[in-house]
């Protein structure tokens, strides 16, 4: 049986945007609380996709990854940390 499907635009304060369809169901099935909005779903799962990618990044990468990089994941983290109540670390089991 095929989901009803569910559309989001996304715009950035540099004047882009994106469009992204997903089936709706999977966002119920993914929402942390019974009333969840479908967008606050799908910006808890953009912010854990950019924790994880940075902190691939910075302890997982080839080489150095660079004060800068470092920092970048540093602030992804702390308001990762500040969405969720807890830390990357925390939600993942995964630590450094």
């Amino acid at each position: 049986m095929a989901s009803d499907e569910i559309t989001f635009t996304i715009e950035a304060d540099d004047g882009s945007s994106d469009e992204l369809t997903v089936p709706a169901d999977m966002l119920d099935l993914l929402a942390e609380e019974e009333d969840e909005s479908s967008a606050t779903v799908v910006g808890d799962l953009a912010l854990i996709s950019c924790a994880q990618r940075i902190h691939g990044a910075v302890h997982h990468g080839h080489g150095e990854a660079g004060e800068e990089l470092e920092a970048i994941e540093e602030e992804t983290l702390d308001r990762f940390e500040e969405r969720f109540g807890q830390s990357f670390a925390e939600m993942t089991g995964h630590d450094h």
